[in-house]
């Protein structure tokens, strides 16, 4: 079935052995549409990032760049601008005619942690190409905050995809006809436009910024840490705010975005000719995120976004990404906010679940 396979084809692709695990795989790991994967028993630390290459494996590029062993059991110190490779308990046998796309989960890329899959005989991170079988590893980079992590944690999940998925322009026309999928007028071109809210309802909040020099940020805590210990409110009394090279941010999109239950959507890298910035690797969005039936009236994207070399004026309304939409092969059993654990349906400005709501 052409489209992105929903949680009651997940379930089955494990069941036939199609994926696979050193632990059996838990129920709570499969999504929507994504399956969630697990930190193994050892972190490697590494020279630097690397993709294995057609003709290499993951191992035998470790036996070149790996610099010592980590024991992840009891939980390890991952610092902030190092570089480590996890293999991951999940592996695959995927059937030819389909493919896996991978991402760093919400919580995971509001901690600026750069999370990106890599297989063996890769040449792109985050992709998994047709008919893939072999391990799975994650590259982890801590950009901003040095992390505690454990085995059986998760920080990434994947999508598996049959076919040609993306949606085209018309068609997402007519599906917001129907069912709309964003508040206000749609920008679509090449998938759905969305931009940065300066011009909060209440007050002169806009953001957050990274502090440069703080504590470890433990990822089995949540709802544990004082924002103001990691972060600084960014506030504007105007429409525009400025971006340091280097600086990371967490922003939120102007536009309240649905996902309805047969879509599934992938946040798209941002167009460096636009500004000398960046919002979002790529991200995930499951049928049902902001979406009425699944107890949601529209929630807004929660926009990471690093500046690079020079200094940046952002303006509100700026159009800063986009989301493409892809069909799914069945719709899902079960959907995001609808009787899971969903941390952020509904959702406007909200850091990760590792912080206390400020006061």
């Amino acid at each position: 079935m052409t489209g992105v396979s929903p949680n009651q084809h997940i379930s089955a692709m494990i069941a036939s052995g199609a994926i696979d695990a050193t632990s059996p795989i838990e129920a709570g790991q499969v999504q929507p549409a994504s399956l969630d994967l697990r930190l193994g028993p050892v972190a490697y630390r590494v020279r630097a990032s690397f993709l294995a290459g057609r003709n290499r494996t993951v191992s035998e590029r470790l036996l070149d760049f790996r610099m010592h062993e980590i024991d992840l059991t009891s939980g390890a110190v991952l610092e902030k601008g190092c570089v480590y490779v996890v293999p991951l308990m999940e592996s695959l046998a995927l059937p030819a005619g389909t493919s896996g796309a991978a991402s760093a989960k919400s919580s995971i890329g509001r901690l600026d942690l750069l999370t990106r899959v890599i297989t063996d005989h890769g040449v792109e991170f985050d992709r998994i190409p047709d008919g893939y079988a072999g391990p799975l590893y994650v590259e982890i980079c801590p950009q901003s905050f040095s992390v505690i992590a454990r085995t059986g944690q998760m920080l990434n999940q994947i999508i598996f995809r049959t076919g040609k998925t993306v949606i085209d322009d018309n068609e997402l026309r007519l599906i917001h006809a129907q069912t709309p999928i964003v508040s206000g007028q749609p920008v679509i071109s090449d998938g759905l436009g969305f931009s940065v809210d300066l011009r909060p309802e209440t007050g002169q909040l806009v953001g957050y910024r990274a502090k440069p020099h703080t504590g470890v940020i433990d990822l089995a805590r949540l709802d544990h840490y004082d924002p103001g210990e990691f972060w600084e409110p960014v506030h504007t009394q105007s429409d525009w705010i400025i971006l340091d090279p280097g600086a990371f941010y967490i922003l939120v999109s102007r536009e309240a975005i649905a996902i309805p239950p047969a879509c599934a959507a992938e946040m798209a890298p941002y167009l460096a000719m636009v500004g000398e910035f960046r919002v979002h690797y790529a991200g995930f969005f499951d049928p049902g995120f902001g979406h009425a039936a699944a107890g949601g009236s529209g929630s807004r994207g929660v926009l990471e976004v690093r500046c690079h070399e020079a200094p940046f004026v952002l303006e509100h309304g700026q159009i800063v990404g986009k989301l493409i939409y892809e069909r799914m092969a069945e719709i899902p059993t079960q959907l995001y906010g609808a009787g899971i654990a969903s941390n952020y349906q509904g959702q406007g400005l909200k850091l990760s679940k590792h912080f206390r709501n400020p006061r």
